[in-house]
């Protein structure tokens, strides 16, 4: 089968980066909060045009699964991966292009979000020391925001000021090398965090099958990379995220072509990884093109989960308490194109899932004792959701 083209190109070749000007979020408006008792905000990170809203909120109510949106903002030229601070205050978004501001970088844009709408005003933006940036992070301290450059492999540290504005990059480490497969041309740094105790920082680079241990001098600012890789993976594998167990010293690592999911033992102590196991995240009788995307554990630390795109599913599997062994599950066939990424709530009760190309987010139960889903019957449309962000509901109403 013919592989499809992948929208990450589709949109250098269309886009330019126009992220000028301070009139970006002058849109950010409060659109609708209900009164439910408990429920969770969702900020969506897009390829929408940037003359529309293209950072979304909104209101999840996990006792039905129902999204209500809550305010828009203009975020710039594709903001496709976004966080938020540990208080709540500020959300950093990368701007997945290749020139910003006549450079060939990317952008990172910094935003306040306004405490009763949710709204979001530009603070500032700045490169993020290599091109069309598709991952971004925070530090344990939140001094720091972490970005991976896809476009030419770079990984860069951007300090972040009490106001929450963004300096210039403290810190970049080029990657170099290549792998077998025809998207791995070059080095294509792919996603860059840390560890659960914040002592060390992972970058995974998609086009070298590798990730990349750092420290960060939280002085400085400056990443120093470890002489000896933390991982490497299969030849062509192309590791695309990483994520750890909430309480166990476990990763894993989710491959974005050869369509695997590798479990890991982390030594937290020498921030290393050791392959435990690597099992196929598809069907054995799908035989058609796949590209994997996201990787996440379920809140209760029991199962985890990964998205096929090409197959257009969720993988589901049973980790083993002891070992990290992975044990299938199920394969979750979704209703919609291309599942770029998807979220838990912080109960573990809802699975959002973002169809880029179909434009839409669905919502799941995921029963906390199979790791089994259930469509909620509840999902909204929006413009190639490429980034799904769950938080507590931490707005003054």
């Amino acid at each position: 089968m013919t592989q499809p083209t992948l929208s990450r190109r589709h949109f250098l070749q269309t886009l330019s980066i126009g992220l000028a000007g301070t009139a970006l979020l002058g849109s950010c408006v409060r659109t609708g909060l209900p009164g439910d008792a408990q429920s969770f905000l969702v900020y969506v990170g897009s390829y929408g045009p940037a003359d529309q809203d293209n950072i979304v909120l909104y209101r999840l109510t996990p006792s039905t699964g129902a999204l209500i949106r809550v305010a828009g903002a203009k975020g710039g030229a594709s903001p496709s991966y976004l966080t938020v601070d540990a208080q709540h205050r500020h959300l950093y978004a990368v701007n997945e292009v290749d020139n910003f501001q006549g450079t060939p970088n990317g952008g990172v844009s910094a935003f306040a979000i306004d405490q009763q709408s949710g709204g979001l005003t530009l603070l500032n933006q700045q490169a993020s020391a290599g091109t069309i940036p598709c991952f971004i992070s925070l530090d344990k301290s939140g001094r720091h925001a972490l970005v991976a450059n896809y476009g030419n492999g770079t990984v860069g540290a951007l300090p972040i000021r009490p106001d929450g504005q963004l300096l210039p990059a403290s810190s970049a480490d080029q990657h170099t090398g290549r792998g077998p497969h025809k998207n791995q041309a070059n080095a294509r740094a792919h996603c860059m965090l840390a560890d659960p105790a914040g002592k060390y920082f992972f970058a995974v680079d998609l086009g070298t099958d590798t990730v990349y241990g750092y420290t960060l001098d939280a002085t400085s600012g400056s990443l120093q990379r470890q002489p000896t890789p933390a991982f490497q993976a299969k030849p062509g594998a192309g590791p695309r995220i990483l994520t750890f167990h909430p309480t166990k010293p476990l990763a894993y690592l989710i491959n974005e072509l050869n369509s695997t999911m590798t479990a890991l033992a982390y030594d937290a102590g020498k921030g290393r990884f050791t392959e435990i196991q690597t099992l196929t995240t598809l069907p054995a009788d799908f035989s058609e093109w796949n590209a994997c995307a996201d990787v996440h554990v379920s809140p209760n630390g029991k199962f985890l989960y990964g998205s096929n795109r090409g197959h257009n599913s969720l993988v589901v599997y049973a980790i083993d308490g002891s070992s990290g062994r992975l044990t299938l599950v199920e394969h979750v066939k979704l209703p919609g194109k291309t599942p770029r990424s998807f979220a838990f709530d912080p109960t573990g009760r809802v699975v959002l899932v973002a169809h880029q190309q179909s434009n839409t987010i669905v919502t799941y139960f995921a029963d906390a004792r199979t790791g089994r889903l259930t469509p909620t019957s509840h999902s909204v449309e929006l413009t190639a959701p490429v980034c799904v962000q769950v938080y507590s509901d931490f707005l003054r109403r």
